[in-house]
């Protein structure tokens, strides 16, 4: 199955993600298909960019986001 999920970048206690497309059998921080966006929880507010026509592009595909990746299209007005 593939997923549009987060994987972890950046130092040691100051995280930095990158939402990607992956397949559900890829390691979190492995392999992946396509960068369609990053968030950065360390600034006040959050720094989010998503590229909204990839990411309905790889819904419309099947690709299914995870809990927090649907989370973060809700507050950028990707998904309802």
């Amino acid at each position: 199955m593939v997923k549009i999920r987060l994987t972890r970048t950046g130092a040691k206690k100051a995280p930095t993600y990158r939402i990607v497309v992956a397949d559900s059998r890829y390691p979190r921080d492995g392999r992946f298909i396509d960068q369609i966006g990053y968030y950065n929880p360390q600034t006040n507010p959050a720094e989010v960019k998503i590229d909204a026509d990839k990411a309905k592009d790889w819904m419309f595909k099947g690709a299914q986001p995870t809990e927090t990746v649907k989370s973060l299209f809700k507050k950028n007005g990707i998904i309802d």
